[in-house]
């Protein structure tokens, strides 16, 4: 599956949907299938700052833990609360259902640093 042309990347497989002065963020259908079955979604509080590439939270798959890293700096304004009953969203639904915060970017112009979805198809496509 493409990832969707709209979206940005980071290398380590969270996408960034801007919407107006917002950013929504979740993990790649390529990292949820690299995972597998996700059990368990933890993520941070409403009104964190997050700091681009630190950890912000992570995922559990029936194979691993994997963190989340912040593909962009700034303030949790929401965050997705269906995922602590759903985890298996993550999975079902990786760019829709599954986003899991939505940030107040400090800067911008980091979510143009990340990779279009050209970049990331090609990342992930090298194997």
């Amino acid at each position: 599956m493409a990832a969707p042309k709209e979206f940005r990347y980071s290398k380590e497989h969270e996408w960034v949907q801007t919407e107006g002065e917002t950013a929504r963020v979740g993990i790649t259908q390529f990292a949820q299938a690299e995972l597998g079955d996700i059990v368990f979604v933890e993520l941070p509080e409403v009104g964190a700052e997050l700091k681009a590439n630190e950890p912000f939270g992570s995922v559990e798959s029936v194979k691993t833990v994997s963190e989340l890293y912040a593909p962009i700096s700034g303030k949790i304004i929401a965050i997705n609360e269906e995922l602590n009953d759903n985890p298996e969203f993550v999975n079902e639904s990786p760019y829709e259902k599954a986003w899991m915060v939505v940030i107040e970017p400090a800067d911008k112009s980091e979510i143009e640093n990340l990779m279009t979805a050209e970049q990331y198809d090609e990342m992930t496509n090298e194997g």
